[in-house]
Order: structure tokens, then sequence, then C-alpha cells
């Protein structure tokens, strides 16, 4: 019995002793990590709001706060060197790491712009930049006067260009030169739904990124070509239609050579007259 209760009396007090261990060690680790964060907490001033306290945490996590600056804040934000901030218009897509610098973002965002073009990323919209994780509410909102995005001319666009128009794609970007061609130069964007599969909704999702430019159209010679030029236009269905074209032309006065004359005498149907009446016609020839 005395072996026993000795036996019962050591295993009872090494529990006791592992209980007060493992408390120590919990309540050591929390005082650890206390003091850690507290060592590791930075005030940053001279950010975004000149209110704001940014504190920084183990997590590299800005958490910002309104309260009033404490007084080593105050002392901070005061003392901290002030960076020259410029504002002048710039495109996203093609400013350098050094202009974006002056424009106030750090050399490390700068880079991280620049990095993503490399990588093949395009900024279409204003809302797009916005939207980039190192441009901050209030730098947007400081920059968006200044941001000029150009759109993109039908007419003297590239394939690249094309391509780089969301919802393009090489294949479209080659059908968008073809119908070109074929109409001798867009004189409306919406034109472009008279490609095969380009639909009111791939239409609508870039009708805002292209644009038309009166200087960049060539009036089409509708009064001057030969019926086998005309029918390479895909508002003129066939070689009948072309020919009579012509001989509406060379028997009638030019006051009369328009596309509502080449209607009114039966020349056109209404949908092909309609959609040449959009376009810009070259005047007939004295």
């Amino acid at each position: 019995m005395d072996k026993q209760s000795k036996r019962k009396s050591g295993l009872s007090e090494s529990f006791i002793m592992g209980v007060i261990a493992i408390v120590f060690l919990i309540v050591g680790y929390q005082t650890a990590l206390f003091i850690h964060n507290a060592a590791v907490t930075k005030i940053v001033a001279g950010r975004d709001h000149p209110d704001t306290v940014y504190v920084y945490t183990q997590t590299s996590e800005a958490v910002r706060t309104n309260s009033p600056h404490s007084p080593r804040a105050e002392n901070v934000r005061a003392n901290a060197p002030r960076k020259k901030v410029e504002n002048f218009t710039f495109n996203p897509n093609t400013v350098s790491v050094d202009d974006l610098c002056r424009l106030g973002f750090s050399q490390k965002q700068a880079q991280s712009i620049v990095n993503y073009r490399a990588k093949g990323g395009t900024f279409h919209r204003k809302s797009d930049f916005a939207e980039s994780f190192v441009v901050s509410d209030s730098i947007f909102k400081r920059l968006e006067p200044y941001i000029d995005i150009p759109l993109v001319d039908l007419n003297v666009a590239d394939s690249a260009a094309l391509d780089a128009l969301p919802g393009i794609g090489g294949w479209f970007a080659s059908k968008i030169i073809e119908h070109r061609t074929a109409l001798g130069g867009y004189s409306y964007k919406e034109q472009l739904m008279d490609i095969y599969r380009f639909d009111q909704e791939k239409y609508a999702a870039l009708a805002d990124l292209v644009v038309v430019r009166s200087e960049n159209v060539r009036p089409y010679p509708l009064w001057t070509l030969p019926a086998d030029e005309l029918i390479k236009h895909p508002y003129i269905s066939n070689m009948e239609t072309a020919r009579a074209i012509v001989l509406f032309r060379e028997n009638n006065p030019r006051s009369m050579c328009t596309i509502k004359g080449l209607a009114e005498a039966g020349v056109l149907s209404s949908e092909s007259s309609s959609r040449l009446e959009k376009c810009l016609i070259a005047l007939p020839s004295e």
C-alpha cells in the first residue's frame, strides 16, 4: 500500500508540474507575441492623407485610423522628407518608370505598373488604371484628369492595335482590316457589326475605345468606279446592281446622282441605300 500511495502521489505531482509548465509556456508565448507586435508596429506619416495614421503590423497590412495623431506621430510627419509630386498628361500604357515616380508613385509601384504592361497587360480605360492594386483612390482622383488613353482609329489602326482591343484577338483583327479594305474605309464605327459574328454585345464592349476620325476617312468614289470594282463593295450586292449604277450615272444629270436617286430608280434596295447613305461618298465629277 505504501508503494502504491507513493506512486499515486508521484503521478499527481508530475501531472500538476506539467500543467503548470504548459500554463507558463502559453503565458510566455502570449507575452513574447505582444512585445514583438509592439516592436514592429510603425506609424508612418506623409502618405495620401495627412490626417491619417497608417499602422503597419507584422502582416505588412496598412490599417488606417482617423484618430488624432500622437505627439510622436506628429513629429515623424513634420520631419519626414517631402517628395515633390507633379501633375502632367500621361498615357499609362507608355509612361516610363521615371515619369510615374514624378507623378507620385514609389519606385516599386512604378516598376509594378511597367511589369504589368511587359506581361501583356493593357489599360483600355481610366477605370482599368484605377483598379491597379498600386493605385490608391486618392492618387487616382488626383491623376484622373491627366490620364490620356488614345482611342483606336479604325481607319489607321494596324492588326496589333486591333488585336489588343478587348474581345477581338487575331481573327477579328484581320476581319476588321478586310472589311475596311472592302468599304474603302470605315465611315462610322457601327459598320463593325457588318462583320460575321461581330454582334451587338461585342460592339458594345469596345464602342467607347474606337473612333472613326473624319480626317482619316476617304470618300468612296461611287460615281467613277467601273462595275467590276463596285461589286467589291459590301453594300452593292451583285454585278447586276453594279452595272445598273454605271448605267444610271451615264444617263442622268449630275444633280440626280445621289443615293436617294439610285433608290428611287430602283437600282438599290432599301437596305443597301440606307447603308450607303451613312457612308462618305465622293461627289460625282463634272
